[in-house]
């Protein structure tokens, strides 16, 4: 996804990027989840004994939530951040909830890094500040009537040189996560990895996600999963995802940022996108026709497989123009819902934003691109 760390080199353009089976391990004993103490200043909590009481988890199954989930926003740029909400210069607010679902969406999908805040070592502790964040976040989601997606997000460590530490560390993360949320409804979904890449290359993930998905499925037997492809969530890497045959709670999901001089011109993050800027998208047949060809590839292996899918990404930068911006962001959305789709915007108030913190309003024009 799109982020503000250190500059990136272009990756091909037959790369979709984002702004991203091995024998299953031994289950420890764990009746709840690990966590640590940090000094890490946290926004205040509010205390679950005073919440609504949330339903009960009832299964459901992958093609209903694909339905459920319909239209969303991501929450970028905010928790998986290096260190602290805020460090990239937004921060989820509680009015941020009721707004979103009044204007239309359905679901919220939360990128999180939780890899800076956890132990190094097992049982790979989660901080206890930052759970209860996370926490607050979710149940805001579900309170206001949202779905919401939460994820693993920029576990950089994972994709610099992939190996057996961070593998552990990852699928012990996710038992601590799995085992915090388990009894949350199925309206919360969970989303193994954004965008694999690097080292984490089709065959790596592959493996990875058969033991994440087995430690999950411990405590959250049937959850509707999330599962993106390698090569930063691309359509080309499709074609090599494995996923396991006898589990009917599995979503797919690609990200979509093509053609990548339009969509990132300018970006800070990726070496000489300057050059691009002025590039516009004109809606032109051969516009049109080459996201056409991608989705339908994408369609074509969803129906092969049996796997709904969710465009869990998808953006165009504040420094494009905007009609361009709000025609590219229309035929996207419009192409994906005829698939019968859900989707999530990258992303809500930061580089490619729908809701313009200095105004407290949304951007009318991109807005009504994503909903009518």
């Amino acid at each position: 996804m799109p982020k503000q760390t250190a500059l990136i080199t272009l990756m091909p353009l037959v790369l979709l990027m984002a702004c991203a089976q091995a024998t299953p391990m031994p289950s420890p004993t764990v009746v709840t989840p690990t966590v640590v103490p940090t000094n890490t200043p946290m926004p205040t909590v509010i205390p679950t004994a005073t919440a609504v009481p949330l339903p009960k988890f009832e299964p459901v199954a992958a093609t209903e939530q694909i339905k459920r989930l319909a239209r969303g926003v991501n929450f970028g740029n905010m928790l998986e951040t290096p260190n602290y909400e805020g460090e990239w210069g937004v921060k989820i607010e509680d009015g941020d909830f009721a707004r979103i679902k009044q204007a239309g969406f359905t679901h919220v999908r939360v990128p999180i890094r939780w890899s800076a805040h956890a132990a190094a070592q097992a049982p790979y502790a989660l901080e206890a500040a930052f759970l209860a964040r996370v926490t607050q976040v979710v149940r805001m989601s579900l309170d206001a009537g949202l779905g919401v997606v939460i994820n693993m997000h920029h576990y950089d460590e994972l994709f610099a040189a992939t190996d057996e530490v961070h593998e552990q560390r990852f699928i012990g993360l996710w038992r601590n996560i799995a085992q915090h949320f388990k009894d949350y409804p199925a309206d919360l979904v969970f989303e193994l990895l954004n965008e694999p890449n690097g080292t984490l290359n089709a065959s790596a993930w592959n493996g990875l996600l058969g033991q994440t998905l087995a430690v999950v499925r411990e405590t959250n037997p049937t959850r509707n999963v999330v599962i993106g492809t390698a090569e930063f969530g691309g359509v080309r890497a499709l074609k090599d995802l494995k996923l396991l045959p006898n589990d009917d709670h599995l979503i797919v999901t690609v990200h979509y940022y093509l053609p990548f001089q339009f969509t990132h011109q300018g970006a800070d993050w990726v070496s000489g996108s300057n050059k691009w800027l002025g590039t516009v998208w004109e809606g032109s047949s051969p516009d049109r026709g080459s996201i056409e060809f991608d989705f339908n590839e994408v369609d074509a292996w969803a129906k092969a497989n049996k796997r709904p899918i969710w465009l869990g990404e998808f953006g165009a930068i504040y420094k494009a123009d905007m009609e361009s911006r709000v025609r590219w962001t229309s035929f996207i959305v419009r192409e994906a819902e005829r698939r019968g789709w859900g989707w999530a915007y990258w992303e809500y108030a930061a580089n490619y934003a729908v809701f313009d913190r200095s105004t407290n309003s949304f951007k009318v024009p991109l807005l009504k691109a994503l909903i009518p």
